[in-house]
């Protein structure tokens, strides 16, 4: 298994080498502890709602392994009831669009082994107006660079997002890494959330 704690060898590492590691990493997660996990991040993601208080929030569904749990989206449209909560619908071009969740219709299955929201596409800038945008991630470093599944989605959906706009990864522990490898397209996210440290803010 390889050490992450140094950031030489962290750069040393393809994209693709850290991905195959991580995602190895993460199956071998039982699920009671995916389940404790999950509970932990959707802990810290209600504390934060409840003192942004947002009207636009964008997340995603995690399937599998992925930090969050699968009840996560339920979770965030409970404790933020008077905000609108948008979540992806993957586009042919691995692109996103966008789709209004309230809790009140279940999600649907789609390609990829992915579930989205039955309702109106809002289009792909939908993400743009959120106030807070909720991604996935296999790894952040401490500079805010995320590594995702390279197939893209979010590094366009984020060059939507504003300057400014709150960006938060989701992570299990020993996903927050000294350094991941990066490339100029990539977009920093301006914090982590991982079940042990819980919200962890990156220097704008």
């Amino acid at each position: 298994m390889m050490d992450f704690s140094d950031a030489a060898q962290a750069d040393r590492l393809t994209k693709r080498d850290l991905r195959a590691e991580l995602l190895a990493r993460r199956r071998r997660l039982t699920p009671a502890e995916r389940e404790r996990a999950a509970a932990r991040v959707q802990a810290t993601l209600t504390a934060l709602l409840t003192r942004l208080r947002p009207a636009r929030i964008s997340a995603y569904v995690p399937v599998g392994s992925e930090p969050g749990g699968p009840s996560l989206p339920a979770v965030l449209a409970a404790a933020a009831p008077s905000a609108q909560l948008l979540l992806p619908v993957l586009c042919d071009d691995l692109d996103l669009d966008w789709a209004v969740y309230d809790g009140a219709q279940p999600l649907v299955a789609a390609g990829r082994g992915l579930r989205e929201p039955p309702g109106p596409r809002l289009g792909r800038t939908a993400v743009a107006d959120a106030e807070l945008v909720i991604v996935p991630a296999l790894a952040v470093d401490r500079r805010g660079l995320r590594l995702g599944r390279g197939g893209g989605s979010y590094d366009r959906a984020l060059a939507r997002v504003g300057a400014g706009t709150c960006v938060v990864a989701l992570l299990h522990d020993g996903e927050l890494l000294p350094r991941v490898p990066a490339e100029p397209h990539d977009r920093p996210v301006r914090a982590a959330v991982t079940p042990g440290d819980g919200l962890v803010p990156f220097p704008a």
